[in-house]
């Protein structure tokens, strides 16, 4: 057994709009942008991750930077493929001898059709597995959370991520009820955008509209503790001169109120669904937010007040589902249920 471990490498690889998270031996030694340039002319990859991110929107026309991720899921086949080869050789000590054969588990939406199922393990088994198993992301993100997903209650998990929001109720190592929405932090960055563009007149690339997000998102224009005016510079529209203004947490909580509503639309159909046995656990343990966007200010306190159901935003809600990734790959024998 010690020998054949030698052979094969497991890897736990969180896929994610945003960031590819890829955890190794219980360590995670892969934390990059979903992000990669690439050379026009010889159609090679120059960066990744970060250093690619850096790139984006400052390119020439040799250089272009590809997300290959859209709402979760692949949206440019070649470029997953680069992206995944290259975050594993990042994360990964390469023999000098031998390629140790790949064992990989990788979390997708929940809402995720049969084609785009296929589309992520052909990506994965081109970039070089040999075994690739796939995990539900709640389902992933109840696990990192700590939650007992065996046991006959009911759990409510919400993940927002970059490109999806999961919302998901998990009984017995089963999901119950769920929705998967195309609506999560690449929206709110949009949002960012346009209201940027409508309300300031002001031009911003998606780098810029993602450090005010960070700064001075909120979900609430009354908070406790309120973060500092954020300037932004840019070129004003009608003059093309540059500009600098200030923008607050309440501005940013007006602009992204469309999208949080209907995050929580999705949360109340999701509960309407839930049988009322398993409603009873929910109103008892609460309903656990993980993901990138439960960092968002205010967020928990907006939905505990809209569901009436107290809200815990998990420990490390950024590492959640690859953490919950991470212990489905060390336990495959006790988790086969949830892998496909």
């Amino acid at each position: 057994m010690g020998l054949f471990n030698f052979f094969t490498k497991e890897l736990a690889i969180d896929l994610g709009t945003a960031n590819t998270i890829i955890i190794q031996d219980d360590k995670i030694v892969v934390d990059e942008p979903s992000i990669i340039a690439i050379d026009q002319t010889t159609d090679k990859m120059i960066a990744i991750g970060m250093k690619a991110r850096q790139m984006q929107g400052k390119t020439h026309e040799n250089i272009k930077t590809i997300r290959p991720l859209r709402d979760g899921v692949i949206a440019d086949f070649q470029a997953a493929e680069l992206m995944i080869r290259g975050m594993i050789k990042m994360g990964t000590s390469k023999s000098r001898f031998f390629s140790p054969s790949l064992k990989m588990v990788v979390c997708i939406p929940s809402g995720s059709t049969e084609v785009e199922v296929r589309a992520v393990r052909d990506s994965t088994e081109h970039a070089g597995a040999r075994e690739v198993y796939m995990i539900y992301e709640p389902m992933a993100a109840a696990i990192g959370i700590g939650i007992d997903v065996e046991a006959p209650e009911g759990s409510m998990v919400i993940d927002i991520g970059g490109g999806t929001t999961e919302i998901a109720v998990i009984s017995l190592g089963g999901i119950v009820s769920n929705r998967s929405i195309r609506i999560a932090g690449d929206d709110f960055t949009f949002d960012i955008q346009e209201y940027m563009k409508h309300q300031h007149n002001i031009k911003i690339g998606e780098r810029t509209a993602e450090a005010i997000k960070i700064n001075v998102g909120s979900a609430l224009p009354d908070l406790e503790d309120p973060p500092k005016d954020f300037v932004v510079r840019g070129p004003h529209q009608m003059t093309a001169l540059p500009v600098e203004i200030p923008v607050s947490y309440q501005e940013i909580a007006h602009c992204l109120d469309k999208s949080v509503a209907k995050i929580e639309a999705a949360i109340l159909s999701v509960l309407e669904q839930t049988p009322p046995e398993l409603y009873a656990d929910i109103y008892r343990n609460g309903i656990f937010l993980a993901g990138g966007g439960a960092l968002l200010r205010g967020l928990d306190r907006r939905l505990t007040d809209k569901t009436n159901i107290p809200v815990h935003i998990a420990e490390d809600p950024l590492h959640a589902v690859a953490r919950g990734t991470g212990i489905a790959l060390k336990n495959v024998n006790k988790f086969q249920f949830l892998l496909r």
